[in-house]
């Protein structure tokens, strides 16, 4: 049979006593709440809840605060920190960035400081708090901007394999609106990729003045930030419906966040658990729920209907060239000594 500790008990008398709450209690002293329950069941039924002092003896006394106005006992110097003299010169240098050792040794150099490294260790490790990362907002004006990217669909099976495996899902979203066209496919490649842009230039009725990617092989040959080198099928295909593709850093997700959380929106709620006979009924579902649900919704940072801010960007994009963009396949193919090449 486990019994409460006197100093346990004790412990819980006096929080009762100060009126905090179980939970509390249980957090602070790691006693169970059924055993603070019985104890203040306990209290209730004893002399002490009519007012005996037999009672009330059991409840150590709080402890005495001073009174209003009066000056707070100072800390021994025994227990004062060597470092607190140089607290406003250490404050600075903590916000300059610099660690405990450079600070130590600045104390001695400029200070003549006495005590060890390890009493300004411990000062600095107190004085410095953990700030939450910072990013910039950005904000684009209507028809301004789409983002692309590759996810994972939901299991589909296979027809060649007889296995369920998960295809790669494409989505283009809308910067202003956060409107999204999605699409699965098996393998893709540079004319797959090309022809997924073009599906949601007309799944969206215009196009966007630039497009952010990211930097695979289907759009990008080789990343750099000033003069990236696109894939020729992609460039054409770009320049074609009037695009500039504006390919993301290397390393720098941040920059296409509203087509990550689009991919991520899409896998934990419209695919999540789910399993496909064909990749015809995926995409047959994916675009009900765009419609559906996904459009319908209210945005949390605009709260405005994804829907109602689509209606609004639509008339900024620009409009459809009247022919499509004809696909074509970039090969290697050997020139004989005779001129004559094989196709």
């Amino acid at each position: 049979m486990n019994v409460l500790k006197n100093h346990k008990k004790s412990a819980v008398l006096t929080l009762i006593s100060r009126k905090i709450s179980q939970r509390q209690i249980c957090r602070d002293t790691g006693v169970d709440r059924k055993t603070i329950r019985e104890i203040q069941a306990q209290l209730s039924n004893s002399p002490m809840a009519t007012g005996d002092p037999i009672g009330q003896s059991q409840i150590p006394p709080p402890r005495p605060t001073a009174p209003e106005g009066a000056e707070l006992p100072k800390t021994p110097e025994h227990a004062r920190s060597a470092c607190e003299p140089h607290r406003t010169f250490i404050e600075e240098q903590i916000e300059l960035g610099r660690n405990a050792t450079a600070i130590y040794q600045d104390l001695v150099d400029r200070f003549q400081f006495k005590h060890r490294y390890n009493s300004v260790k411990r000062f600095c490790r107190c004085l410095k708090v953990k700030r939450p990362e910072q990013f910039d907002r950005l904000e684009f004006l209507p028809g301004e901007e789409a983002q692309v990217d590759y996810g994972e669909g939901a299991l589909t099976l296979n027809p060649k394999t007889g296995k369920y495996r998960r295809p790669r899902l494409f989505v283009m979203t809308l910067r202003f609106s956060r409107r999204s066209f999605r699409k699965v496919v098996w393998n893709s490649s540079k004319e797959v990729w090309a022809q997924l842009h073009e599906e949601a230039f007309l799944y969206f009725g215009g196009v966007p003045r630039y497009i952010v990617l990211d930097n695979l092989k289907e759009g990008v040959i080789s990343p750099d930030l000033y003069e990236p080198k696109l894939n020729s099928l992609y460039l054409v295909m770009l320049n074609h419906y009037g695009v500039v593709a504006d390919p993301a850093r290397v390393c720098d997700p941040n920059r296409k966040g509203t087509v990550e959380n689009a991919i991520q929106h899409t896998q934990g709620t419209a695919l999540k658990g789910r399993r496909f006979d064909t990749i015809e009924a995926q995409n047959e579902f994916l675009l009900h729920w765009e419609e559906t649900w996904a459009a319908k919704r209210i945005h949390g940072r605009a709260k405005r209907q994804v829907e109602e801010m689509f209606k609004e960007e639509k008339p900024y994009l620009k409009a459809l060239p009247i022919e499509r963009f004809e696909i074509f396949r970039e090969e290697t193919r050997t020139v004989w000594d005779d001129g004559t090449i094989n196709v």
